[in-house]
C-alpha cells in the first residue's frame, strides 16, 4: 500500500484570474500556499480536509467527470451567500432522499460543485461505540 501524506484536486482553468476569483473571493476559500509569477502562478486553496490547487492553463474547460464536493454548516446560509456574491447556483439546497441537504454550483469553466450540509441526524454523524 502507498503511503499517502497528503492529496489535492489540480484544476487547468480556462482562466486562472478568473478561477482564482471565484475560488478565493466568490466561495472564500483560504490559501494555503502560492507558487511561481503572473498569471501562470500556482495557488493552492485549503478544502476542508484536502486541498485544490489552481495553475496552470488548458485551452479547453474540463470533460464532464470530476466534480467537488464541500461540507459546510447550513447549506441554506452557504446559498444565500454564495447567490449575493454572484455564484452561478445551479439547483438550490435540497434534501436528498439519502438524508443529505445538497447544492450545486459551477466554477467559471462549468465544473460542478456540490454544497452538502449534513444534518445533526443523519447517519454520517453517527459512529457507534463512539
Amino acid at each position: 500500500m502507498v503511503h499517502v501524506l497528503s492529496s489535492r484536486i489540480l484544476l487547468r482553468p480556462t482562466d486562472p484570474d478568473r478561477s482564482r476569483a471565484f475560488y478565493g473571493e466568490a466561495l472564500g476559500l483560504a490559501v494555503h500556499r502560492e507558487f511561481g509569477t503572473g498569471p501562470e502562478r500556482g495557488t493552492v486553496y485549503f478544502l476542508g480536509g484536502g486541498f485544490l490547487e489552481v495553475s496552470g492553463r488548458s485551452e479547453t474547460a474540463p470533460a464532464p467527470g470530476p466534480r467537488l464536493w464541500l461540507q459546510v454548516e447550513d447549506a441554506a446560509a452557504a446559498h444565500e451567500e454564495l447567490s449575493a456574491r454572484g455564484v452561478e447556483i445551479l439547483r438550490p439546497p435540497l434534501k436528498e432522499p439519502w438524508g443529505l441537504i445538497e447544492m450545486w454550483i459551477a466554477d467559471p469553466d462549468g465544473m460542478r460543485i456540490c454544497v452538502v450540509e449534513i444534518p445533526a441526524d443523519h447517519p454520517m454523524r453517527y459512529r457507534p461505540g463512539i
